[in-house]
């Protein structure tokens, strides 16, 4: 029997027999709280803190307009896909500082969506090399933001050394039909592998 509450959205239903763990990276005020937000169909958790004065020297904040806060764990959402299957959405903070944080959260992980910013790709760099050190398949969704520059798919592959393999997709993590579809393009790649694998 179901929980009295399944139906608000807030617990699971118990046919529910499959979650699937994806991360959700990239570098600092990439936009991770915002995508998990935008999809989540619960209240996403979230570990943001203000920005102080202390944290200027190590949070590099050229290039990033108004933002004052930051996230010091993760960001935790969940898309419920079929009767028996749900995504758990886990968003990892971008600062090197929170990489072991980072690699406990990557435990178990199914694959990650790495954003990446077109005015700051070169920070994406790291993330990706994590997460080939963790062995978590990923691709990657170009966050577009306003007034960023925009470059054909073929440059922004180069760019970032992307193997042939390696999805590469475009959003605005404010949009929850773009984000789906960022998503859905993770999805699909890691479906691939499995099949490949089998």
């Amino acid at each position: 029997m179901g929980s009295a509450l399944a139906s608000d959205g807030v617990y699971l239903p118990d046919t529910v027999r499959t979650a699937v763990k994806l991360l959700i990276v990239g570098h600092f005020a990439v936009g991770k709280t915002t995508f998990v937000g935008t999809l989540s169909e619960i209240r996403p958790l979230r570990t943001e803190e203000t920005m102080t004065q202390a944290g200027a020297s190590v949070d590099d904040l050229s290039g990033v307009n108004g933002k004052s806060t930051t996230t010091v764990a993760l960001d935790f959402g969940r898309l419920t896909l079929s009767d028996d299957l749900v995504l758990y959405l886990f968003g990892a903070p971008g600062q090197q500082r929170f990489t072991q944080i980072w690699k406990d959260i990557a435990y178990g992980a199914l694959g990650a969506l790495v954003l990446a910013d077109t005015r700051r790709l070169e920070n994406s760099f790291e993330v990706m090399g994590l997460l080939e050190e963790l062995g978590v398949p990923y691709a990657v969704a170009v966050n577009e933001f306003d007034g960023a520059p925009t470059f054909p798919t073929e440059e922004l592959r180069d760019a970032l050394d992307l193997l042939d393999e390696t999805p590469l997709v475009f959003c605005d993590a404010r949009d929850a039909s773009s984000s789906t579809q960022a998503l859905i393009a993770l999805v699909d790649y890691l479906l691939t592998r499995t099949q490949e694998t089998v």
